[in-house]
């Protein structure tokens, strides 16, 4: 009986294992793709979306950096650690370029030299020289460093620069902070030398070391300094040999006494010396000087007279402005800080300023416009009133790195086919 049992008990055992391994059958299903196979693919996939990214990342016209990279970095940097971080990656080539040349007919020719566009980068972005050829690559046919001091000077306390994002204006109060002449000395000799390791036996044809395109250098004088116009030779004899234009700031708001030069009988004494300095380089580089545009029509009148008599090669129309037009909408509390603001709300005061110079200097001084220009029409809207070419700045805090490029496409189109050097002074 207890054998039946056992008997009975392993034939259930048997049968209950055979049931489930049936179930298990029935119940397992083989992938239609294969686990190999389809991880092959997944991984493909995101290989070829990072290298499309890239390539994409690469374009400096690329929507993603106006409306993904610029306003992310507005959003987790503070404004002066936003500037400082565009200077690093800049300085290491780790941001976008521009892929394609612009059209002919924005060509200009100024300073006995021919600029592939009309749009220029104004001074104030890159202080101390530290990313000339990442600029470049961004599209900007000039590219003005500085303003650079004889002696290293920190600028004033921090926080010193303020976004208004309601006026895409920016107001600051950095002071000439400078590495220096020497120190900028040393980049733009290395710069130098770097050319000719990568290009030997080629001579470059300019201190930009691109076809077409100019680097100019913007001096200023130190907080402290009691003799103005040895700080603007000493810089002038420093660096104008390695520029391919030297401007003279006397027009920064953030500076005590500076813009005191644009009187008259001192713009007259300070030209004399800067240009008999010029004299002793070893060859004629284009002197600029760059003016507030705070000034009455009297005291306009005054410097062009000087300018024109001076015989100098251009000017610089205008710096960031101390007044606070009643159009800000930004709140009370920014637009009250100390400071220069720049940006769309200095563009009228500007053109006012400029077009006033244009009528009393005669057309063989170059006008550089500067300030508030964001768009084509805006560039457009200079060379009417009688700039030669344009600067930006603030709009690329805004824009991001494909400002240059949207302003130029946006130029070509606005001019259908005409030629940037036809509309100078139409207006």
């Amino acid at each position: 009986m207890l054998k039946q049992s056992r008997a009975g008990l392993r034939r259930f055992n048997g049968t209950f294992r055979h049931i489930s391994a049936t179930r298990k059958k029935s119940t397992y299903r083989r992938p239609i793709v294969p686990l190999r196979f389809r991880n092959g693919v997944i991984g493909a996939l995101a290989v070829g979306g990072i290298v499309t990214f890239s390539v994409y990342y690469t374009y400096a016209d690329a929507a993603f950096h106006r409306f993904v990279s610029s306003p992310l970095v507005r959003l987790l940097l503070d404004a002066e650690c936003a500037h400082r971080f565009a200077i690093e990656a800049l300085k290491y080539r780790i941001t976008p370029w521009e892929h394609s040349a612009p059209p002919p007919n924005l060509e200009v020719k100024v300073f006995n030299s021919t600029l592939d566009s009309p749009v220029g980068l104004a001074a104030g972005f890159d202080k101390n020289g530290e990313a000339i050829d990442g600029l470049f690559d961004l599209g900007f046919s000039y590219v003005e460093i500085g303003s650079v001091t004889p002696e290293p000077q920190p600028g004033n306390p921090k926080p010193r620069v303020f976004r208004l994002p309601e006026d895409r204006a920016v107001i600051n109060r950095y002071g000439f902070n400078s590495d220096g002449a020497v120190k900028v000395l040393v980049r733009l000799r290395q710069r130098l030398y770097g050319y000719y390791r990568t290009h030997s036996g080629i001579m470059p044809r300019n201190n930009s070391l691109r076809s077409n395109r100019l680097l100019a250098v913007n001096l200023g004088k130190n907080k402290t300094s009691t003799d103005e116009a040895a700080d603007y030779v000493r810089g002038l004899l420093t660096l104008g040999p390695y520029a391919d234009v030297v401007v003279i700031n006397i027009s920064s708001p953030n500076t005590p006494g500076l813009r005191d030069l644009q009187n008259e009988s001192r713009l007259k004494a300070l030209l004399d010396q800067v240009l008999e300095a010029r004299s002793q380089l070893p060859f004629r580089i284009p002197l600029c000087v760059k003016i507030a545009p705070d000034l009455s029509i009297p005291e306009v009148e005054s410097i062009a007279h000087v300018l024109r008599s001076a015989k100098v090669d251009g000017v610089i129309v205008a710096n960031t402005t101390v007044a606070r037009p009643a159009t800000l909408r930004s709140e009370p509390d920014l637009k009250a800080e100390t400071g220069g603001l720049s940006g769309p709300p200095l563009k009228e005061k500007t053109l006012s300023v400029l077009r006033v110079l244009r009528k009393n200097i005669g057309n063989d001084i170059t006008i550089i416009g500067c300030g508030g220009i964001s768009s084509g029409k805006d560039a457009i809207a200079y060379a009417k009133a009688g700039a030669t070419f344009v600067q930006l700045y603030t709009s690329m805090i805004y824009g991001g790195a494909g400002t240059a490029l949207k302003i130029r496409d946006e130029i070509a189109a606005e001019l259908n086919g005409r030629k940037w050097m036809d509309i100078i002074g139409t207006e």
